[in-house]
């Protein structure tokens, strides 16, 4: 019985310890190695600046993603620069083309580490209001990732978490367990 007390301590201990490093590694690294977006951190633009980004949204057949050139406030740092870009991806998509990330996802944090890794934090809705198929899955994440790796060049790979967590997928088949690349296969030309 002991043995097992010790046994869930380590466990409790060593789970805490994880939690601890995944939320202040980024602040003890250094700024100018790490720099963090979130919730009570958000942006306003300065002086109502903007950038034109390409964000990706479900082509009519809903097969590949097409980028779409919008308006976005500019930020003064990264992390907040790729969350502006987020806010305005999971806006409605212009006509006719389909949103692939669900409605009532939010962004909760992003952070930035040394060697252009972007890790994304969401709400719960991402996955648990998530369609499911295969193919939605696939153009949800790829929404995600290249929406960040296109227009932010010191951004080269993607890690999706939800709820703070690192989980295994949003619906059953795309890998999130490591940072992903961006994936221009499933970009498709704009209608004519």
């Amino acid at each position: 019985m002991r043995r097992a007390l010790v046994a869930l301590g380590v466990i409790v201990a060593a789970g805490a310890l994880g939690w601890a490093i995944f939320w202040w590694l980024p602040g003890i690294i250094s700024p100018q190695q790490a720099t963090r977006s979130g919730a009570a951190g958000t942006e306003a633009p300065v002086g109502g600046r903007t950038i034109r980004a390409t964000l990706f949204y479900a082509n009519a057949t809903g097969d590949g993603l097409v980028g779409v050139e919008r308006e976005v406030p500019q930020a003064d740092d990264i992390a907040a620069q790729a969350r502006n870009i987020l806010e305005r991806q999971f806006e409605p998509a212009p006509p006719p083309l389909i949103q692939v990330v669900p409605e009532a996802t939010r962004v909760r944090a992003v952070f930035l580490i040394a060697g252009g890794t972007a890790y994304v934090d969401l709400t719960g809705e991402v996955a648990s209001t998530h369609p499911g198929r295969s193919l939605d899955e696939l153009l949800t994440v790829y929404a995600i990732v290249d929406a960040l790796t296109v227009n932010l060049p010191s951004v080269t790979t993607v890690q999706i978490l939800i709820d703070g967590k690192e989980v295994d997928t949003l619906a059953g088949h795309v890998d999130l367990r490591r940072p992903l690349p961006a994936n221009r296969t499933l970009i498709r030309p704009p209608a004519s």
